[in-house]
């Protein structure tokens, strides 16, 4: 992996990131509440095979941490959601779209999901409703108490 592969992602996540993050926390503490969420694979705690995506991710934990101490006091808060390997979100031909190479056949492809949700603790990878459904909730009055973290939607062992 070069240099500028890895390095990439980090300066593009860190970017968008903040300036999409900047641009909502303004609007939001002027009305004095509101909330950021958002959404990584929680692949900072080590994902072999994944380039800067643990990096990255690592680096949008702690950027959210950051943001949630900064804008808490204006009302406003800043969260997150760990999910991947969400089962009706991917496929062999998505995967094939970011990477033609290796080939993925459906066999194959449904050994990887039935292998990712034989490691969760929960023994089943999370759904797009159901990522909708928490993201939904975090962002609602329900979840007022909750900012500066991550929840771990993956049903995995992340740390907390």
């Amino acid at each position: 992996m070069s240099t500028a592969d890895f390095v990439g992602p980090i300066t593009t996540g860190a970017t968008t990131n903040f300036i999409t993050a900047r641009a909502a926390a303004r609007h939001m503490i002027r009305q004095g509440s509101g909330v950021i969420l958002a959404i990584n694979s929680g692949s900072a705690f080590g994902s072999p095979l994944m380039g800067a995506t643990g990096p990255a991710d690592a680096l949008l934990d702690t950027f959210i941490r950051n943001l949630a101490v900064e804008i808490g006091p204006h009302g406003v808060r800043a969260l997150g959601i760990w999910t991947s390997g969400v089962e009706d979100a991917v496929s062999p031909a998505k995967l094939t779209a970011v990477n033609p190479a290796p080939q993925v056949d459906e066999a194959t492809f449904r050994g990887v999901l039935d292998h990712l949700s034989s490691v969760r603790a929960l023994r089943r990878s999370p759904r797009v409703a159901q990522v909708a459904a928490t993201a939904a909730f975090l962002a609602s009055d329900h979840a007022a108490a909750i900012t500066g973290t991550f929840v771990n939607v993956t049903s995995g062992t992340f740390p907390s």
